[in-house]
Parts: structure tokens; C-alpha cells; sequence
């Protein structure tokens, strides 16, 4: 696949295919054609965007967060809630992972909003004007993502959605880790970043399982996506009732377009530990029509 230099990432990227969605109680979801999904599938491979979806009178309303977590996604969230109210609202995530780092500061971001989180597809603008907006919920939160999902005060995973995680690995090293060179000053950076993780996973509630299962996984094997019981071992659910995050909206699977290739998530320095350690990843920015992919296995 071809990939667009496009971005800096000052974080570490975990492996990831598909996007993470928080998944919305309320509406009906239905894509209506496989195009609907391949569009979804385009929407993951670009930088993460946040958007407002409206549902009154019926809900509140909810974020919808789809793509990769870059170097600029915690100030585009600062961006896009500025002049929101967004206290305890819910986050609908579809993303396939993206800058360590990065991630770590839209989570806390996230907590301390008091933000709830799903995983789903935000669907609007369907059968014309009246049509009430939607999530659906056959939808991928990979590697990085995973950990904006244990962000939420409340977090929901509906059946359907695919949770998955992946060792975090040096970005440049990523398409043939076995056969890379790592140096002393490498290695440092990655167990300084798999330190700022654990912390990070311990203070957002999470279990020390998330971590043994997701470092258990090297980047040339597949993800491996969490069963029903490892999220709850794991404590990334934290309630089976979808009312809980979503009230008063209805989620049913649409057809998806097939999983593309897994996408491998980078380690990098972040701005303010660059006098400690000024190495960095490339984010690589798929073109094709596959899931959002940095490495390829």
C-alpha cells in the first residue's frame, strides 16, 4: 500500500486496522449499500476529525472522533470544543490507533471532560431531511484507540464492534521488525513509553491484563481482538447497557466493507520531552482503500 509522509507524530503508534467508534444509544443504524462503508473506510486513513452529531429532541447528541491520532489531534479537539458543552457527553470512536503520546493526552483530555466512550460509526445525513441520525456499531477501535476507549467514565462495547491491540514498536522499524537494528537509546524509548502507558492505563481504570495482553503481541503477527471476556478482565467495559452512554437510541450492524490490511502504531517523543529525547516517528497516511495503515505485515 502506499503510504503519504504527511504527518509528525510525537508519539509511538500502536498497531491497528480499523477505526474505533464510540457507539451512540438511540438511532437506528443502517448503511444502506457497501459504499456507505467504503466511505467509512476513507474517513479512518485521514487524520482523526471530531464533529457534533444533533438529535434533538430525541438525545443530546454525541462526538463522533474517526481517523488516526496525530501530533495535532489533542489541539483539533481543543479547537472543536471550544465554546461546546461538552461535559458527559459521549465520545463515538472509529479509529485505528495512532501516536502513544498523543493519545495519552486526548484520553486525560477526554477524563477529565467526563466523557463517555463507545465504539460505532456516526451515521447522518441519511434518507434526506427528518431522518434522525444513527450509529452503527461494526465498527474497529485498534491499538491506540483502545486506550482512548478506556478514557470514558462510562464505557460501552456493542457485540458487534471489533476491539483490537498490538505491541507499541519503533515507527521507522515497523515494516521489518524482526530483521531492524535497535540501538541502546531506542530500547530506552520504548520502555519509557510503555512506562507512560501503563501509568496512563492504571489512572483511567484499566487492568494490568490490557497491557499483558496488548505487549504479548509483536507487530509482525496479527491484532489480537479482545473476546467479551477480556474487555471486561481488561475493565474496558464498564456497563452492558448501551442506555448507559447512549439513551433513548436504537443501534442495528450495517454492511461493512471487508478489514483491510493491520496498520502498525509508532512510538515518538513528545514536544515537551524533546531535551530528553529528541527521536521521532514519520506518521505514514495510507492513500489506498484499505483501513489506515503505517506497516503492513
Amino acid at each position: 500500500m502506499k503510504l503519504l509522509k504527511s504527518l509528525n507524530l510525537r508519539g509511538w503508534l500502536l498497531v491497528g486496522t480499523a477505526a474505533c467508534g464510540v457507539v451512540l444509544a438511540g438511532a437506528v443504524a443502517t448503511l444502506g449499500s457497501s459504499a456507505r462503508a467504503g466511505a467509512a473506510l476513507e474517513e479512518r486513513k485521514l487524520p482523526m476529525k471530531f464533529s457534533w452529531v444533533a438529535c434533538e429532541p430525541n438525545c443530546r447528541g454525541w462526538v463522533s472522533a474517526v481517523g488516526i491520532i496525530t501530533a495535532d489531534t489533542p489541539k483539533d479537539f481543543e479547537e472543536f470544543s471550544r465554546g461546546r458543552q461538552l461535559g458527559g457527553a459521549t465520545v463515538v470512536l472509529d479509529s485505528s490507533g495512532g501516536s502513544v503520546n498523543d493519545a495519552i493526552t486526548l484520553g486525560r483530555r477526554f477524563r477529565n471532560l467526563g466523557l463517555l466512550t463507545t465504539v460505532g460509526i456516526s451515521l447522518q445525513n441519511r434518507g434526506g431531511q427528518g431522518a434522525r441520525p444513527a450509529v452503527a456499531p461494526e465498527a474497529y477501535c485498534e491499538s491506540m484507540c483502545v486506550f482512548l476507549l478506556l478514557a470514558g467514565k462510562k464505557r460501552y462495547v456493542p457485540e458487534a464492534a471489533h476491539v483490537r491491540v498490538h505491541q507499541i514498536w519503533m515507527g521507522d522499524r515497523a515494516d521489518d521488525a524482526r530483521a531492524a537494528s535497535y540501538s541502546a537509546q531506542d530500547l530506552m524509548i520504548v520502555e519509557r513509553d510503555i512506562g507512560r502507558l501503563a501509568k496512563y492505563t492504571f489512572d483511567m481504570g484499566g487492568a494490568g491484563d490490557l497491557l499483558s495482553l496488548a505487549l504479548s503481541v509483536p507487530p509482525w503477527e496479527d491484532l489480537h481482538e479482545l473476546d467479551a471476556g477480556e474487555l471486561k478482565l481488561t475493565n474496558l467495559v464498564t456497563t452492558d447497557l448501551m442506555a448507559d452512554v447512549l439513551p433513548h437510541v436504537d443501534i442495528s450492524a450495517p454492511a461493512m466493507a471487508e478489514l483491510g490490511p493491520k496498520t502498525q502504531a509508532r512510538f515518538g517523543a513528545e514536544p515537551e520531552q524533546a531535551a530528553k529525547s529528541t527521536k521521532t516517528a514519520e506518521a505514514l497516511v495510507p492513500t489506498g482503500t484499505a483501513p489506515a495503515t503505517a506497516a503492513q505485515k
